[in-house]
């Protein structure tokens, strides 16, 4: 069971994300005023946006597909949740004031980062937890019945 709530947990943020990196990919229109941006250069940068996010989602589908497999690459995939989350909260505390709506489409990635990492790392947490506990559950188990 805790297998499939860490599936799920990487899977929704997997989701939401992919779903994001399209959209800045193939609609950049779409989202270069909410960074100011404007012209060919901020559809270029727009569109550079959503293949960087693409490419950090490379990581989560071997994780979703066999989380206790993959327990290295679930590591990365919490580091990049962290790198994403720190970088953009050190970008959004130094934007100077009169950027209004750039801060607050900031804002909506640091939510949505630190949600995902919360999800994510809970979920993972948990599942540790429960294999640990298993471990010395069959341990015990093993030591019980060589005594006998």
């Amino acid at each position: 069971m805790a297998t499939w709530v860490v599936r799920l947990c990487f899977a929704f943020v997997f989701v939401v994300n992919v779903q994001c990196a399209l959209g800045f990919a193939l609609t950049p229109e779409a989202y270069m005023g909410a960074y100011e941006l404007a012209g060919v250069p901020g559809r270029v940068a727009t569109q550079g946006i959503g293949i960087a996010f693409l490419m950090w989602n490379c990581t989560y589908p071997p994780v979703i597909w066999q989380p206790c497999r993959h327990r290295a690459l679930a590591g990365v995939v919490l580091a990049q949740q962290i790198v994403g989350l720190v970088g953009e909260s050190l970008i959004r505390a130094t934007l100077p004031v009169g950027h209004d709506l750039l801060a607050s489409s900031i804002d909506l990635f640091i939510t949505f980062d630190a949600a995902g990492l919360l999800l994510m790392s809970a979920s993972w947490g948990f599942l540790l937890l429960l294999e640990r506990r298993a471990k010395q559950s069959a341990l015990r188990q093993k030591t019980e019945i060589s005594s006998c």
